[in-house]
């Protein structure tokens, strides 16, 4: 029988598949969307629990530590000692000696406790927010013979890590062996298990073989990897082989990001005025501000300066390609250099402090060219003393896991390695005070405006991981003097001097910060 449907039939029909569709879309809830970044406890309890079984097996074939590679391998219980030297005329000048300092000493005892557990909270809110499932260690159980970690795995630039999860699942055989080869790192064995060979101990390429596949297992759940190339945000690719079967997983040594680009202009060549702004923070120091802008105009008179002032009467400064940006008196160091740089438009922001001067050997355009040729971030320069010294201020800075009271922060003269293709110039974690930098990354990092009068590696301590930092001495800017006997002092000197001294006071809220904001415990300087 065919059935025919009347208008209203369909009609009917309609009105009921709509009110069945309204209803389905009305049990689903579209209210709210979790954002919180949730790591996913039980997913990572299962991936812990698996990577511990497969640390477990092969518990029964003894092993020997090796005690050299041992001490490369994080053990979370960092500790901050000082260097004992005997005191000595000059001694601390010809005998550098590493200096030690603790931070819970700022605050009362009797407001400790309670800081630390307002920090503990603080800090496990971070973790929260920055860690991902992406970060679990997973092991890829043997479906070929191989097997292997397929992410997670992670290391400090310069340090030692066990890979986890190494394995081979053969048959019975003569001889088991199996390679792996790396291109940014070394390899070893922190313990040496019997029976089984190892060739390529501190080498990218590593072999290890037994006639006993149980040791070689036991064996591979020893191999290290070092990293040897500093990068603060790559990743190596390392091929793990036997006979017949290759695999590839990477080690994350420390971004994919929406790009933000900067239109240069027409035309070949570097356009300064187009790419650079040149900002700086004043305070009272007008008369050398005005030498400071004087001798930037005579090499670069088209290129933006962005001034922020705190003085309590300020002045005005005015002239072409000049932004004079007034703020509440006595605001502060780091609040005036958020300032400044927050109204930087172009792809670089040249920092210079307001008592500098620019000679023939300030070349910016030098900056420029190690910017855009290397992966830097920031590139400072030199500053020359009216003595004739010259300073280039550059500082390696590393971070030690702790304990609950914090980690350990340790800070040293130096740096890590020199840049191919520019001779004069070498990649560190902290630099002088006259750098050039990318616009955007730097106010990534900021400036916090909680240090007031003195700081400068506090920056950088907060960029650490994040900038790619690089230091030349081959542009140098000159430095006002800063020795003035009393009778040679102004008046703006006086007042200016009252405020530039750190007091017991601004010294305590530093350690402070240090304590709570960046959850250090204490720290090394040398």
């Amino acid at each position: 029988m065919i059935m025919r449907f009347t208008h209203k039939a369909s009609a009917l029909a309609v009105v009921l598949f709509a009110a069945i569709l309204l209803s389905f879309w009305m049990s689903v809830d579209y209210r709210t969307v979790d954002l919180r970044s949730q790591p996913g406890s039980t997913l990572k309890k299962l991936f812990d629990q698996r990577v511990q079984l497969l640390q477990e097996s092969y518990s029964e074939i003894p092993f020997r530590i090796k005690e050299s590679v041992l001490g490369l391998l994080p053990h979370n219980r960092c500790v901050c000692q000082s260097e004992k030297t005997i005191d000595l005329p000059f001694s601390r000048m010809l005998f550098p000696r590493v200096s030690a300092k603790v931070f819970h000493t700022a605050f009362q005892a009797s407001e400790l406790e309670e800081v630390k557990r307002r920090r503990a909270e603080e800090y496990q809110s971070f973790k929260k927010r920055s860690q991902s499932a992406a970060d679990f260690i997973i092991v890829a159980e043997a479906n070929s013979p191989l097997q292997y970690p397929t992410q997670g795995v992670k290391v400090q630039p310069k340090k030692t890590i066990l890979i986890p999860g190494l394995g081979l699942k053969e048959q019975p055989k003569k001889l088991h062996s199996v390679n792996l080869t790396s291109t940014l790192g070394i390899f070893d064995v922190a313990a040496e298990v019997e029976m089984v060979k190892v060739e390529g101990v501190g080498e990218k390429h590593i072999t290890l073989s037994s006639n006993f596949l149980p040791h070689l297992n036991r064996q591979l759940q020893f191999v290290t990897y070092t990293n040897t190339h500093f990068h603060p945000n790559t990743a190596d690719t390392v091929e793990f082989c036997t006979e017949g079967y290759t695999a590839v997983f990477t080690i994350k040594i420390r971004h994919s990001l929406i790009p933000k680009l900067y239109n240069p202009g027409s035309g070949r060549g570097y356009k300064i005025s187009k790419l650079v702004t040149i900002a700086t923070k004043t305070f009272l120091r007008y008369d050398k501000l005005q030498v400071l802008i004087d001798s930037i105009r005579q090499f670069y008179p088209t290129v933006t300066i962005v001034i922020a002032d705190d003085s309590e009467h300020p002045k005005p400064v005015t002239g072409p390609y000049i932004e004079h940006y007034i703020m509440p008196f006595g605001k502060g160091w780091f609040a005036g250099r958020n300032l400044a740089v927050s109204q930087v438009t172009t792809k670089y922001v040249l920092w210079v402090d307001d008592d500098f001067i620019f000679t023939s050997d300030t070349k910016i355009e030098k900056f420029v060219d190690v910017l855009e040729k290397t992966t830097l971030d920031l590139v400072g320069g030199a500053v020359r003393e009216v003595t004739g010294y010259t300073a280039t201020f550059r500082h390696t800075i590393s971070v030690e896991p702790g304990d609950e009271d914090g980690d350990c922060l340790h800070i040293r003269r130096g740096f890590h390695h020199g840049i191919q293709g520019f001779p004069n110039c070498v990649v560190s974690d902290a630099v002088i005070n006259f750098f050039m930098a990318r616009t955007d990354k730097i106010q990534q990092v900021g400036f916090d405006p909680q240090l007031v009068r003195i700081a400068h590696l506090e920056f950088f301590i907060d960029a650490l991981g994040v900038l790619h930092v690089g230091s030349c001495n081959d542009v140098i800017v000159s430095h006002t003097s800063k020795i003035k006997l009393p009778w040679g002092q102004s008046e703006t000197d006086k007042a200016y001097a009252k405020f530039r001294e750190p007091s017991t006071t601004t010294q305590v809220a530093q350690d402070r910060l240090f304590y709570f904001k960046n959850r250090l415990q204490c720290l090394t300087y040398k």
